[in-house]
């Protein structure tokens, strides 16, 4: 049975959105990155780069979210729409543009609004940028199609949902004015009973809420150099 080790963040979200949509056997184990237990060796020993996700399948570990979400669609040949090379080329190029572009320009427009010290104008100016143009790009995407690849909902559309859950605290409030197929794409899956599944996972399980000092620390250990 799969191990799937995970906090309720977007990575780890779009992954457990795929094995509740294939029905996948797997057993759920935290890890709760606001208190440091990414950084324990046991965890390491599964990814050594101390993030979630990561999973187990018998002897065969798994890291990286985008990792995970090929190497499930290769072992159970679901909701992949790669039948042609050309079907398999779209998939892999949106799916790295999600893991590539979205995750890391969301991450670093919520670190650098939310959580960074000041002086950060410059910074927050550039991601806030670079994120709201990789979701324009997502939009125009559905604006010709119902999903990212054509008219099949597919794992690309589930690592899209991972992210835009969390497009108002990247982006704004108002956010979804500007973004309405991708508010439609996420409404969509929202309502299939996979999603509400995996988002229950979060209810199971105790996670620490507050960035205080002490999450800060573990969360940004980069930080300790500043002191020195």
């Amino acid at each position: 049975m799969i191990e799937f080790y995970f906090h309720p963040s977007p990575n780890p979200m779009k992954v457990a959105l795929y094995l509740e949509e294939t029905g996948e056997s797997y057993v759920s184990v935290p890890i709760d990155t606001r208190t440091g237990e990414q950084h324990s060796d046991a965890f390491k020993a599964i990814n050594p780069n101390a993030k979630t996700p990561a999973m187990r399948d018998g002897e065969i570990r798994v890291f990286d979210s985008t990792a995970m979400l090929l190497y499930l669609a290769e072992k159970t040949g679901k909701f992949t729409a790669a039948n042609t090379p050309a079907a398999r080329a779209e998939m892999l190029s949106w799916l790295m543009f999600v893991a590539t572009g979205i995750g890391p320009y969301c991450g670093q427009a919520v670190h650098f609004k939310h959580f960074a010290p000041e002086p950060k104008a410059y910074a927050v100016n550039r991601y806030d940028f670079e994120a709201w143009r990789h979701w324009n790009l997502i939009n125009d995407q559905l604006a010709k199609h119902p999903y990212m690849l054509d008219d099949a909902y597919t794992l690309v559309d589930m690592a899209v949902w991972g992210w835009a859950r969390a497009i108002p605290f990247v982006l704004g409030a108002d956010a979804w004015e500007k973004l309405p197929h991708v508010k439609r794409l996420l409404d969509e899956i929202n309502a299939r009973p996979a999603a509400q599944r995996a988002e229950a996972l979060k209810a199971k399980f105790t996670f620490k809420a507050e960035v205080d000092d002490d999450a800060r620390k573990v969360l940004f250990p980069q930080n300790a150099r500043l002191a020195t």
